[in-house]
């Protein structure tokens, strides 16, 4: 019931975004996953005269043109979409990849009340000066620059006033959405929409946290503390909340402005060194990384380091995974096919269909195209990209972590070429490679191993007498069962409690339209109000419940 009533409150979104993908030449999907039947039932008529109006434009760059207009959330899904290089071939992910936040600022006034409430005092009365001229303005924030009493210059990140309803309600469409093309496309079901849309809503709801960002900051900062060449802004915690962020102000030339690089003197070759070092020890060491390095985010500070803002995505990698990383990693660069093969089929583990045989001579082959070359002219960029490429081929899909990780090392290879030429990203990955395999056996990471194994054994051992003492019971009274799931015959008995809850709710309906009517009647004609509210009530419920019974029964006829 509750469902349903959410689709019909969300019903003019999802007739927005219909018209959207028509508009652009999606008119077969939103065919196939039936949202013009659906809209069209609701009363909704769905335009179709303007169709495909940009006829020249390549099927991705529609996709993105589309994502731009339909708002923030889809802004940020498409952004989302660039990362999985498993699923989208690399003119989608290249496309997909130029979507941008900017947005036209909200006026400072517009902000102000919500910023008073999170700083618990007006602006000018905590701050030396506030630049009410925004210095940037995205889909979820703008920023605005301030100045503390002592003359530290900080930047204030300040979340849109009601972006979180609007971002909530594109969620609860999108999981329903998914379900759609699951249930209805088997051939976009090896897309795994509804796990993309899982994963797109916990990292979308994670950058709608300030607080939660600001932490991630910190443990990134925490980590590189020592080491030289890296900046993190500090994070003013009086002032910090959910929906207002307040950090230092980062100086330095923006990641775009190579002129800027080179009117400051810097070395454009020391500068890419310094990127990959820093991306490198985040993956291969810490295991929590910069999930979106753009240019965007980064500056190049006077002193030759590097600043890195807005930590709102970062992907967190176990010591496990960091680990196959590694493994895979120096398989790619020494060519040891079997090696990458055997990481490649544990990450996609339960994928069902997959020919074992022909991947490894895929990934043979693959391999083979980089034996003999040089150190410096092999591209990890592009040997990742073939193995995403492999993957595809097998619809085999990464887990979402590891999809964030080579996104991260495409975009820090292209930064890096971008400042030299001539970067070497496998030079640059191979001590760290190195060091990542010998840590597997120092004596910390197996007397670790080792404490969890004989812990974990002594655990089963100790619970194994009363596990066998509480089976032996079970057997003894009777009660030891048996179960098998057939799932044909499950999913006949979900159609059958369907039907049967269906049924329920008729007869009720019955019962409500038959006792409003006695009701409404029962005084012999003298009015009474308190009966009338009493029979109004009861029709209304009868009309919710049949609506609710005429949509049940038509989504199960579309299912089928």
């Amino acid at each position: 019931m509750w469902e349903t009533l959410g689709t019909v409150r969300d019903l003019g979104r999802l007739q927005e975004i219909a018209v959207v993908l028509v508009r652009y030449g999606f008119g077969d999907v939103v065919q196939r996953i039936g949202l013009a039947g659906a809209l069209e039932r609701a009363g909704r008529l769905l335009h179709r005269q303007h169709a495909n109006e940009k006829p020249r434009m390549s099927p991705p760059e529609r996709l993105r043109h589309a994502f731009q207009d339909l708002g923030p959330t889809f802004v940020k899904l498409g952004q989302v979409l660039a990362t999985r290089v498993d699923l989208l071939p690399p003119e989608w992910i290249r496309e997909l990849s130029e979507l941008q936040n900017a947005v036209p600022a909200l006026p400072f006034e517009t902000i102000r009340p919500q910023l008073v409430a999170d700083l618990g005092a007006e602006p000018e009365d905590i701050f030396a000066r506030i630049d009410t001229r925004p210095l940037a303005a995205a889909s979820l924030a703008q920023t605005h620059r301030a100045w503390l009493e002592d003359g530290t210059p900080v930047v204030l990140k300040v979340r849109r006033p009601g972006i979180r309803e609007v971002v909530e309600a594109d969620l609860r469409l999108l999981a329903r959405l998914a379900d759609i093309i699951e249930a209805q496309a088997p051939d976009l079901r090896r897309y795994r929409p509804a796990d993309v849309v899982a994963q797109f809503a916990t990292s979308l709801r994670g950058e709608l946290d300030f607080a939660a960002e600001c932490r991630h900051a910190e443990r990134i900062a925490a980590n590189f503390a020592g080491h030289d060449g890296i900046e993190i802004p500090i994070v003013y915690w009086h002032w910090t909340s959910e929906r207002l962020n307040v950090q230092g102000f980062m100086d330095g030339v923006a990641g775009r402005d190579l002129a800027g690089v080179d009117a400051l003197g810097l070395d454009r070759h020391a500068l890419a060194r310094t990127g990959a070092a820093i991306v490198l020890k985040m993956v291969l060491e810490d295991g929590l990384f910069h999930a979106d390095p753009h240019p965007g985010n980064i500056f190049y500070l006077e002193n030759g380091g590097i600043g890195l803002i807005d930590f709102g995505m970062v992907g967190h990698v176990s010591e496990r995974r960091r680990m196959q990383v590694a493994q895979l990693l120096y398989g790619l660069v020494d060519q040891d096919t079997e090696a990458v093969t055997d990481i490649l089929l544990d990450w996609t583990e339960g994928t069902s269909g997959v020919d074992e045989s022909r991947l490894q001579v895929e990934v043979g082959a693959l391999i083979d195209q980089y034996r003999g070359l040089p150190l410096k002219e092999l591209r990890i960029a592009s040997m990742l990209a073939d193995v995403a490429g492999l993957l595809r081929r097998h619809a085999l899909t990464l887990p979402p972590d590891l999809a964030l990780m080579i996104k991260a090392f495409l975009t820090l290879e292209g930064l890096g070429r971008q400042l030299d030429p001539d970067f070497d990203m496998a030079t640059e990955a191979r001590p760290f490679l190195r060091r990542a395999m010998l840590e597997r056996w120092s004596p910390r990471i197996l007397a670790r191993r080792g404490r969890r194994t004989v812990s974990g054994a002594l655990d089963l051992l100790g619970d194994l007498p009363r596990d066998l003492r509480r089976v032996m019971q079970a057997a003894r009274h009777g009660r030891l069962r048996g179960q098998i799931e057939i799932t044909s015959l499950k999913a006949f008995g979900d159609q059958l409690n369907a039907a049967a809850n269906r049924l329920t709710i008729g007869v009720i309906t019955a019962a409500l339209i038959i006792g409003s009517s006695i009701v409404m009647n029962a005084v012999g004609g003298v009015p009474n109000r308190w009966l009338m509210a009493i029979g109004v009530l009861g029709f209304v419920g009868a009309a919710v419940t049949g609506i609710w019974i005429v949509l049940s029964i038509w989504r199960s006829g579309r299912r089928r």
